[in-house]
């Protein structure tokens, strides 16, 4: 997977997996983005220890929480106006511009 829809800063919703609970929606912000393995990392989602070894003398290791990448096919844009994830458009601006809006509101994402 090359080409991908959520770039890294999006507010997105996780749709399916052990994050899409029915109670309370995974809401996050995409803090990084794999093009070649279509993985996102979501704030908040995913969250894995990692053991770290201290770089340099005087530096302490342990085990750090971090989050995990998910698949990026598990994911949704979010639309604040909707309050869902919605799927995107993209609407050519006056001066040829793009950006990304939703398709049931319009509002910019």
């Amino acid at each position: 997977m090359s080409k991908m829809h959520i770039k890294t800063g999006d507010q997105v919703i996780v749709i399916s997996g052990a994050y899409a609970n029915g109670k309370e929606p995974a809401i996050g912000k995409v803090i990084g983005v794999s093009p070649k393995e279509g993985k996102v990392m979501v704030e908040g989602v995913h969250i894995v220890s990692k053991h770290v070894k201290p770089k340099r003398q005087g530096e302490s290791g342990g085990i750090v929480k971090v989050e995990g990448a998910i698949y990026a096919s598990k994911v949704m844009l979010y639309c604040s106006k909707c309050g869902a994830g919605r799927r995107s458009r993209v609407r050519f601006n006056q001066d040829g511009t793009k950006t990304r809006v939703c398709v049931k509101c319009g509002e910019e994402l």
